[in-house]
């Protein structure tokens, strides 16, 4: 059984920083695209960040660039989200989402990735 499982949410003052993890069980991801998404009360599940096959290559939604990096180790077969100078627009249930196929690019929509986990709360209190 394939699992994504996030970790590393929490509650933080705007301008902190949180690092959140997702691990990968049940098939190795170590060759495919993978993406952290989030959602707001109310809103759409949005693309927060996007890493390829190999992690070589990263994008990021506007509203999160030059604050938040993602990476993925492949040993470990995880990919994790370093998120810096936070605000409270941030807050949201944080995703990790993993694609099934592999493919040489980053992925922007929900309904291109295959598995997703639980989901991470998020708060930035102002």
């Amino acid at each position: 059984q394939v699992q994504l499982v996030e970790s590393g949410g929490g509650l933080v003052q705007t301008g902190g920083s949180l690092r959140l993890s997702c691990a990968a069980s049940g098939r190795t991801f170590s060759g495919y695209p993978m993406g952290w998404f989030r959602q707001a009360p109310g809103k759409e599940r949005e693309f927060v960040a996007g890493v390829t096959w190999s992690g070589s290559s990263t994008d990021y939604a506007d509203s999160v660039k030059g604050r938040f990096t993602i990476s993925r180790d492949s040993a470990k077969n995880s990919v994790a989200l370093q998120m810096n100078s936070l605000k409270p627009e941030d807050t949201a249930v944080y995703y990790c989402a993993a694609k099934s196929r592999a493919t040489y690019r980053i992925y922007y929509t929900a309904k291109d990735y295959d598995y997703w986990g639980q989901g991470t709360q998020v708060t930035v209190s102002s």
